[in-house]
């Protein structure tokens, strides 16, 4: 995709995360591509609902959901991935199945690609992954699919 295209379209380069080491490489290679083109990116993790959970340490009580957690990973990888020169990052967490959630974002923001990994799956969904391969069939934008295993 050159200049002209991803211009077409928002600037933004959308990716899914879910804090696993191959999502991290597509976030990486999702940088990178924000970096080459200077648009900025936008990182998503989707949870299928919100989960809250209550822990005790001595007499203080802490809760905590699981939408508050997904954020916090968020924010952790934003910062890693900013580097230097700095990306414009922004994020979301989207209460959702993966595919659904990239998809609904990238529509919201008219994004020109949406970045996934290709997370080695068993079946039919071996080839692409599941996440990928549901991307593939609903996104209304491209989709760069990163090598993430050997």
């Amino acid at each position: 995709m050159n200049n002209t295209q991803m211009a077409e379209r928002s600037e933004h380069i959308i990716v899914g995360v879910d804090g696993s080491a191959t999502a991290r490489m597509a976030a990486e290679a999702a940088a990178d591509m924000a970096r080459r083109y200077e648009r900025p990116l936008h990182l998503v993790m989707a949870v299928p609902r919100v989960v809250h959970d209550a822990t005790a340490v001595g007499s203080e009580v802490f809760r905590v959901s699981s939408s508050e957690l997904a954020e916090q990973q968020l924010l952790n990888l934003a910062g890693e991935l900013r580097g230097t020169p700095r990306l414009s990052i922004t994020t979301a967490v989207v209460i959702d199945d993966p595919a659904t959630a990239l998809c609904n974002e990238a529509r919201s923001l008219d994004a020109s690609v949406i970045v996934v990994g290709n997370k080695r799956t068993q079946g039919v969904t071996r080839f692409l992954g599941s996440v990928a391969g549901g991307v593939v069939k609903s996104a209304p934008c491209a989709v760069h699919i990163v090598h993430t295993f050997d």
